[in-house]
């Protein structure tokens, strides 16, 4: 299976992130988790959110900003990889001068509706 990334067409998330689908389920046919790419302009923040039953892997390609993860907040750059819980209230903030841009895994695959904001 192969996606061509300048084929999938970017959307907002519940959260105020621009998401970029690159591999999800309901539109591509893999079956049990999604990847995506986040985008979080300078000096934007995404809402404080948790997801019911998806594990997520945050993994920074470009930018930088600050990580809530539950009552933690720490530094994120190119190269870091977060692991969300299920559960576990979490946000980020860019707070440099380019995008910041996060590779998104989640298992099960993101939706809508596992997605409470806080």
């Amino acid at each position: 299976m192969l996606t061509h990334y300048h084929e999938q067409s970017p959307f907002k998330t519940k959260d105020g992130s621009e998401i970029r689908e690159l591999m999800h389920p309901a539109v591509h046919g893999n079956l049990a988790q999604s990847l995506a790419e986040a985008r979080v302009m300078p000096g934007c923040k995404t809402a404080l959110h948790k997801h019911h039953k998806s594990e997520e892997l945050y993994h920074v390609t470009q930018g930088s900003g600050q990580m809530t993860l539950g009552n933690r907040q720490f530094e994120i750059t190119p190269g870091d990889t977060v692991a969300i819980a299920p559960g576990t209230p979490h946000c980020v903030e860019c707070r440099g001068d380019e995008a910041l841009v996060i590779l998104c895994c989640c298992c099960p695959p993101y939706s809508h509706a596992d997605t409470a904001l806080l």
